[in-house]
């Protein structure tokens, strides 16, 4: 599967991805210490929703829009964030998660975003222009790894790629069990497309062989059976997640799902343990 970020701006994925990684900031916020905030797969930062690639495909009437058309109060967060880079009521821009991070910053808190692609890494230091952001341009595995333990105790990797190799899914095993190794205690969000659930099954049980204490599967299944050949959902891995904001998921949940559940389908959207 090809997902760049470009083409699936502001979509179902997007709304699920960003209010939880806003939730998750602010739960680990809720402790004075700085937080070293690092995006290997960090895109273009902003988006155009009515630009060539984002229009081409119209996702955004079925994620952002149904969000801002919904009047759930625990979806104010992620309004706020994409209100932050919209002037007028209705979203004509969108903020990747580079932008989103940013937000989120306080003043003992740094930022880290990586884009390999030279073109959007051109973009994105334009975009993150007047935040105090590091941009690079290296390979997000490299990159991972290299950056591992950050210098302050604590902090977030996210990582977010466009599942453009077939072999995405061995490398981000691979390369979580070699961090794990260098940075036990840290937080990972790792952000996935599902397309079968045979597949992403098969990964599940691929990640529960690294025993890692704390790793929670959040899915979100957008038809109540496989659609095949077409993108069905996404969802995130996530290590370490703070207590407070396990705690604070399932009404989160409940409320994207209800705003986002295609007509005609109920979908689900879950959170579950990989290992105890």
């Amino acid at each position: 599967m090809n997902y760049r970020h470009s083409f699936h701006a502001g979509n179902s994925a997007d709304v699920v991805k960003h209010s939880l990684l806003i939730s998750l900031v602010r739960a680990l916020q809720l402790k004075q210490s700085a937080l070293t905030l690092i995006d290997t797969h960090a895109g273009c930062g902003l988006y155009d929703l009515g630009g060539d690639e984002a229009g081409r495909t119209g996702e955004s009437t079925q994620g952002v829009l149904r969000a801002f058309a919904d009047t759930n109060p625990l979806l104010s967060d992620y309004r706020a964030a994409v209100k932050a880079v919209n002037v007028g009521a209705e979203p004509r821009l969108y903020p990747g998660s580079p932008q989103i991070l940013a937000q989120l910053l306080r003043p003992q808190d740094s930022l880290i975003v990586n884009e390999k692609h030279p073109q959007d890494a051109y973009i994105l230091r334009g975009v993150m222009r007047g935040t105090s952001a590091a941009v690079h341009e290296r390979d997000a595995y490299e990159l991972w790894l290299a950056l591992l333990p950050p210098r302050s105790p604590r902090g977030v990797v996210v990582v977010d790629p466009p599942y453009e190799q077939v072999d995405e899914r061995e490398r981000i095993t691979a390369t979580l069990a070699a961090a794990m190794r260098k940075w036990a205690h840290g937080v990972t969000v790792i952000w996935y497309p599902l397309k079968s659930r045979a597949t992403h099954e098969r990964w599940k049980q691929q990640l529960g062989k690294l025993g890692i204490p704390k790793l929670l599967g959040v899915e979100h299944w957008l038809y109540d059976a496989d659609q095949p050949g077409i993108y069905n959902g996404a969802g995130l891995f996530i290590v370490n997640p703070p207590y407070a904001f396990t705690q604070s998921l399932p009404p989160l949940l409940d409320a994207l799902r209800a705003a986002l559940a295609p007509e005609g389908h109920k979908g689900q959207l879950t959170a579950d343990w990989l290992s105890d």
